[in-house]
């Protein structure tokens, strides 16, 4: 429920980027959802990974903080690699897509990082 209002919020700040009140909002639903995901599913669950995506994107893209999103896509990726022996047949591809999107997004973003401080001009 919690990751449904985080999502269906930050669809709305994608095209409100003026309205502060709409970002709280995404920002607090995500972590209300990591919260109860970290709690009651494990690293591995295709909702969580999901969710992790989710709101990295949203630290990234509409929060602006593109250090919580590196660190979110990096946390969930690392703890779900750890655990990649534990998943089911069930779940495997789905969990396995959603890590290498986290991991595609880490790549592209530590790199866009990496060409800003190459870029800056030195002081």
């Amino acid at each position: 429920y919690y990751k449904m209002g985080g999502d269906y919020c930050r669809y709305l700040a994608e095209f409100q980027t003026d309205k502060e009140e709409i970002k709280k909002r995404t920002k607090d639903y995500y972590a209300e959802a990591l919260k109860q995901a970290k709690e009651h599913l494990a690293e591995t669950h295709p909702t969580r990974l999901g969710l992790a995506l989710n709101y990295s994107v949203c630290h990234y893209e509409i929060l602006k903080d593109q250090k919580a999103a590196c660190d979110l896509a990096k946390e969930a990726f690392d703890a779900a690699i750890e655990k990649l022996d534990t998943l089911g047949d069930n779940t495997y591809k789905d969990s396995t897509l959603i890590m290498q999107l986290l991991r595609d997004n880490l790549t592209l973003w530590t790199s866009a990082e990496n060409e800003e401080e190459v870029g800056a001009p030195e002081s």
